[in-house]
């Protein structure tokens, strides 16, 4: 407005674009490390309702780096040797029609820094992808490995580690090698100068995949052993973390602002300026004078029960779980007894199929507590848009069952959010590993507890992860 004039309610989704760099390099410029990014002032005059319905829910859609072409992918490496550039980016090109933009943005680092850009760095003025046997097999080598560098004692210190994905790399390179002979045969002007013998021989790959694939198995095995015996301590940490933090909220909101509350064993008093509709809720120890926020603590411990109850209950992936919304609850009528059956609908994801899981009681209650939780107060779910951070695009709004209130704006939890709580309540039991250090958890380790307790149960786990519709509702 002190630019443009005008009245609060003449600011466009527009303006609001143009002011979020601005600010966040003044307050750059005033000290601050990542400058202005708070999504107030848009969720603010979003609210006047003069916005665009396909306006963006809030500025975290200015921030987030969309899909880059395949020119920018190839060029992030600074290949020095200009047709081997093009030739690459003509390949991914190809490839681009029939895979995920997550698939090609992997293969343009495969081919693009480890492979090609390796080899210049050892061997300047490389220019043919026919290479010498020597060169190969250092290339080879060098693959096998992994090297970080990291700051220990103001000195840089580089670590050199066994790259568990050698193998997958080694074959992409084949398969280009392979590609562009076959593709010289349709378009020999195109693709026949760069035909070569590709340095890496299909029995290398067959023997490394049986290797990598027991070293895998054997590392997940060993992983599984490890927190298998964790999860009932983690399911009951869960349910008490929630129910104290329930508890203590009550508590707070019953005291008058000012007043002193003991939860807990510690002595509370609420803050003054905490009203009970806002998104925090303050309370300090007056005899330290640090704060708790009881609606952040609450909020983060009914979402780490819900996410710790959920994935195991069902064995699906974290990207499927951030995917669940109100219409993935569906029934079906049995053909002879009428009965209705709740299912659960996952929507494709790694495997391109869908899948159907049948709701047991104990789910049904914690989707139950979800649903009860984020209905709004004329019945609906609200519609929330979700970033896909392997596509990297903006989902269309969906009435989503993993999602939270903040400020003006409904936002799902993103996968990163659901680890984190996970983890933070795993942390409160203090359990560690074999080596001592603290355990960690993914929320793919719950779906391989789940296919471990189902086939210690001798329990058929075909409707869970067959892909056929028609295979599961046949035998229900």
């Amino acid at each position: 407005m002190a630019g443009k004039g005008g009245r609060a309610i003449d600011i466009t989704a527009g303006d609001c674009i143009q002011m979020v760099p601005l600010a966040a390099e003044a307050t750059k410029a005033s000290g601050r490390d990542r400058g202005y990014r708070s999504a107030f002032f848009y969720q603010l005059v979003r609210s006047l309702g003069r916005f665009p319905d396909n306006a963006p829910a809030s500025t975290r859609a200015f921030h987030v780096h969309g899909q880059m072409s395949v020119e920018e992918m190839i060029d992030r490496y600074g290949i020095q040797f200009r047709p081997i550039r093009d030739l690459l980016v003509d390949y991914l090109r190809e490839l681009q029609a029939g895979s995920d933009y997550a698939t090609v943005l992997q293969l343009s680092y495969v081919l693009g820094k480890l492979f090609w850009r390796d080899l210049e760095l050892h061997h300047p003025g490389i220019a043919s992808l026919g290479l010498h046997h020597e060169v190969a097999a250092a290339w080879m080598l060098r693959m096998q490995v992994k090297t970080t560098t990291t700051v220990e004692g103001g000195e840089l210190v580089e670590r050199h580690t066994p790259r568990l994905s050698a193998i997958q790399h080694l074959g992409n390179v084949r398969t280009f090698y392979l590609d562009i002979a076959q593709w010289a045969a349709d378009d020999p002007a195109r693709w026949g100068p760069w035909v070569a013998v590709c340095p890496i021989r299909d029995g290398e790959l067959t023997s490394g995949r049986a290797k990598t694939a027991a070293a895998r198995k054997s590392r997940m095995d060993q992983r599984t052993r490890e927190r298998l015996p964790v999860l009932p301590t983690l399911v009951t940490a869960a349910e008490n973390r929630r129910q104290r933090a329930t508890q203590a909220l009550a508590a707070v909101l019953a005291t008058e602002p000012g007043r002193e509350i003991t939860i807990d064993g510690q002595a509370l008093r609420r803050a003054e300026h905490s009203p009970e509709s806002g998104t925090h809720l303050w309370a300090e120890d007056p005899a330290t004078c640090s704060r708790r926020d009881l609606k952040a603590e609450e909020r983060r411990a009914f979402w780490a029960w819900a996410s710790i109850e959920v994935l195991p209950l069902t064995g699906i992936r974290i990207e499927e779980l951030t995917e669940l919304s109100h219409h993935s609850l569906i029934q079906y009528r049995h053909a002879t007894t009428g009965e209705l059956i709740p299912l659960l609908q996952i929507t494709p994801s790694k495997t391109d199929a869908e899948r159907l899981l049948v709701i047991s009681p104990e789910l049904a209650d914690v989707l139950a507590t979800i649903v009860t939780r984020i209905r709004q107060p004329d019945g609906g779910i609200p519609l929330v848009s979700a970033y896909d951070y392997h596509e990297r695009i903006w989902n269309p709004p969906m009435p989503l069952l993993f999602q939270w209130h903040w400020r003006l704006e409904d936002r799902p939890l993103s996968p990163n959010m659901i680890r984190q709580l996970i983890n933070d309540t795993l942390a409160s039991t203090e359990r560690t590993g074999a080596s001592g250090a603290p355990l960690r958890v993914t929320p793919h380790d719950f779906r391989r507890l789940f296919i471990t307790d189902a086939e210690m149960s001798d329990v058929a786990a075909d409707a869970s992860f067959s892909g056929r519709r028609e295979r599961f509702l046949a035998g229900a």
